[in-house]
């Protein structure tokens, strides 16, 4: 009998159209539970249940009366909200997957930090404020260089370094008026009523992509970013695997990594971690109960035996129906994505030289995601890429280097806009 796996996602996209070749590769009949409108009859064509994230007890019905047909075997989650409600949903259906509590834990920066420190991991000083407080209700407690974030938005949207009281206000201003915007205030999220201050934690950043089975990590992969990540904002460009560093670092990171997800309460399911290095040691900036995001998973393929080419999609299908991951490893050759840098604020055009980015030795695919018409804006406000390409090569230098001669290729064009709240001294309010 074909398995059956329940996606929980937001909306039907590219993302899970990866797991649908994924499924019809492996065998898998794949179940969508997503937050589409219930009023409308299958409005993307998915066949998806209809369900609230922030209802999970309806939405716990709604999936066990779909399985009462036929049952399933396995729930995996594409975003960081989808996941918690997949959470619920497992529990209600007595499926293996992370605890509610510990999904819920997970996608707030700030619970995060506290469950780390009551786990004796190095975590940079950090406190709360409410959104609208002002420089003077915490002056007392600032140090700097610190970082400003919102408690739970993802893909370093609103993320903001300050280096004195003045930046601090700015940054701060900066975000209130992003939380305000129209789909962040929809969400209704009480998360959103508060802000995270920490301390500037230096070093390089480093990723890890992985598979927690009833509570023991299995690494799938640790990405390197080579771009510094030291501010203002935090736009991440490059993933590349394998990373850089000696086995015994390698070591420590995922031995950190798997502690951190202990002590949030993950066990059963994808991780996507972020951490920093420095001399004091490793500093997990946060563990996803979800794999890596968007198009990125394109980076990795797997082998086992004489199978190669496997792709993450498929190794997560299998893994969600039951089958042991015994025996897959990643495939030898280096890899990598760039995520495109917003090359500033506007409605996106057209963009020249793909012919000769595609041409670039070791290049192995490039996806333009923005649609003409589309605003595109810079971090802190903006929350996608126009883009990825992906390579591959025998050293990670090579994948870099051919990322970077690809990106260079590339000429975007913008039709200007009008940014009348933008942060005064904002390099993207006269794109």
């Amino acid at each position: 009998i074909m398995p059956r796996v329940l996606i929980v996602a937001e909306t039907t996209g590219y993302q899970t159209r990866a797991f649908e070749e994924a499924a019809r590769a492996c065998g898998v009949e794949l179940v969508y539970a997503t937050n589409h409108c219930d009023g409308l009859d299958d409005p993307w064509r998915d066949g998806a249940v209809s369900v609230h994230f922030d209802e999970p007890e309806a939405a716990v019905a709604a999936v066990r009366a779909l399985a009462a047909a036929r049952p399933l075997d396995g729930v995996l989650a594409v975003g960081d909200r989808p996941a918690e409600l997949a959470a619920w949903i497992a529990e209600g259906l007595g499926l293996p997957f992370h605890p509610p509590g510990a999904a819920g834990v997970a996608r707030s920066k700030v619970l995060t930090r506290g469950r780390l420190l009551a786990g004796g991991l190095p975590v940079p000083w950090f406190f709360t404020m409410p959104r609208e407080a002002g420089l003077d209700a915490v002056a007392d407690r600032l140090r700097f260089p610190c970082v400003v974030k919102p408690l739970a938005l993802s893909a370093s949207r609103g993320v903001m370094r300050a280096n004195d009281p003045r930046e601090f206000e700015a940054a701060a201003s900066r975000l209130r008026r992003l939380l305000d915007a129209p789909d962040i205030r929809v969400l209704d999220d009480p998360a959103h009523d508060e802000i995270l201050v920490e301390g500037f934690v230096e070093g390089r950043e480093f990723a890890l992509e992985g598979l927690l089975d009833h509570g023991l990590l299995r690494v799938l992969a640790i990405f390197d970013k080579p771009d510094p990540l030291d501010g203002p904002t935090f736009e991440e460009t490059i993933y590349v695997t394998p990373p850089p560093l000696a086995f015994d670092a390698q070591r420590l990171i995922a031995a950190t990594i798997a502690h951190a997800a202990a002590a949030i309460g993950l066990t059963h399911g994808p991780i996507h971690a972020e951490c920093r290095v420095n001399a004091r040691g490793v500093f997990v900036l946060e563990v996803a109960a979800r794999p890596i995001g968007g198009l990125c998973a394109r980076a990795l393929r797997f082998a086992r035996g004489d199978r190669t080419g496997v792709p993450l999609e498929e190794l997560l299908l299998r893994f969600a129906a039951g089958e042991s991951m015994e025996g897959y490893g990643r495939e030898a050759a280096a890899s990598g994505v760039m995520m495109l840098p917003v090359p500033g604020l506007g409605r996106f055009r057209a963009v020249r030289g793909v012919d000769e980015a595609r041409a670039v030795v070791g290049i192995t695919d490039l996806v333009i995601t923005a649609r003409p018409g589309q605003l595109i804006e810079p971090l802190p406000e903006g929350h996608s890429y126009p883009g990825f390409v992906f390579a591959r090569g025998e050293s990670a230098d090579a994948v870099v280097a051919a990322l970077r001669e690809a990106h260079a290729a590339l000429r975007f064009e913008l039709d200007r806009v009008i940014a009348l709240d933008r942060w005064p001294d904002d390099p993207a309010r006269d794109a």
